[in-house]
């Protein structure tokens, strides 16, 4: 009977310790809920912390940057603070967080949008900031863009290519960052023409309304690049209701491994698709789990990473990412990712392909 007790008196105490051990993390998410790619990356980060024990809560802020500052601020100065706060520059919020979580106790993690240079400079070096991870943004807008170009039939000498394309908020990092791509590729072939740059707000609705336009008065477009799935979709519908299609009138490109947009690269519809970015919030969270172990960061790849996340996803990957796309996590065991007890020379295998294995 004792030994009974004594069993489960440690058991109770293993557990309570396990619980008071884990961590507790904020993820501000700037999407809307029914934002397909920000719905995407919390499941991705919900399927991570249930593998690593740790105790997330996501809050969506619907885009709305005061939104976003007035959640800071509650879980910042509030009484019931979490271990660590995650957060995305989005809209440049990052300098007013970081004024809210001085001397808060609250640990701080930045991914998708890091500090810009200028902002980096006035804020300066915190103890509080653990790191950051984002994309290779400006890398994703430059493949799509020479995908396209690669992708279009030969035309006559003298004759131009066309390109419309559709950007999110202008005062977004991601958007910033992928049409610097963009205009880097348009740069090494002077032959294809950017007529008009339009910003979409991220929306399929917005794409579509302004695509309507467009298209009727630039009726000679064949390259329509589009900074994420959503306004791509919503410059497709109205290209197909001036009675040309998609694919084969003209070639459109994407950002974001949707499932609509997966299935669009099988159909032939989207002609070039960069992805694999939602998955940054989880692998964020590995970095955070090992933080919390002690693991020094620095000596695994350092605090402030851009990892190569957006590749080109070609038809057999698509299906592939389609096959697997019931499960949020894709199967990953986010615990052996860890760099704890690793050689030096160990690094993060962060990339789309460990999702495909």
């Amino acid at each position: 009977m004792f030994k009974f007790l004594y069993i489960s008196l440690a058991l109770f105490v293993a557990f309570f310790a396990n619980a008071v051990r884990a961590e507790s993390v904020l993820f501000l998410n700037p999407g809307y809920t029914d934002e397909t790619f920000w719905v995407s990356y919390s499941q991705f980060m919900q399927a991570a912390a249930r593998d690593l024990g740790i105790d997330l809560q996501i809050l969506y802020s619907q885009r709305q940057p005061e939104l976003t500052l007035a959640q800071a601020r509650l879980a910042l100065l509030g009484p019931n603070r979490p271990d660590y706060l995650m957060f995305v520059n989005e809209q440049y919020v990052a300098p007013q967080i970081l004024r809210l979580a001085q001397n808060s106790g609250v640990k701080l993690f930045m991914v998708n949008a890091a500090l810009t240079p200028d902002q980096q400079a006035l804020v300066g070096k915190r103890s509080d900031r653990i790191g950051s991870l984002v994309p290779n943004d400006e890398e994703g807008g430059y493949l799509m863009m020479k995908e396209l170009i690669r992708l279009h039939p030969p035309v006559s000498k003298g004759e131009q290519i066309e390109v419309l394309a559709f950007s999110g908020l202008k005062i977004t990092p991601s958007a910033q960052l992928r049409e610097k791509g963009m205009q880097r590729a348009l740069a090494e072939h002077p032959r294809v023409r950017l007529r008009q740059l339009v910003y979409s707000g991220w929306t399929e609705q917005r794409a579509y309304e302004q695509a309507k336009q467009l298209f009727a008065r630039y009726p000679q477009v064949s390259l329509v690049w589009s900074a994420n799935d959503e306004m791509a979709f919503g410059a497709m519908r109205a290209y197909a209701e001036s009675g040309k299609v998609a694919g084969k009138d003209a070639l459109f490109s994407a950002v974001n491994t949707s499932r609509t947009a997966l299935q669009a690269v099988v159909d032939g519809r989207l002609s070039a698709l960069v992805g694999g970015h939602f998955t940054l919030g989880g692998w964020a969270l590995v970095e955070l789990h090992d933080y919390e172990q002690g693991v020094d960061l620095e000596q695994y790849g350092g605090r402030d990473r851009q990892l190569p996340l957006l590749q080109l996803i070609n038809k057999t990957q698509a299906r592939q990412l389609l096959a697997m796309g019931d499960s949020p996590g894709y199967n990953v065991n986010f615990r052996k990712l860890s760099a704890k007890g690793r050689p030096i020379s160990y690094r993060y295998p962060f990339t789309l392909q460990t999702l495909m294995r």
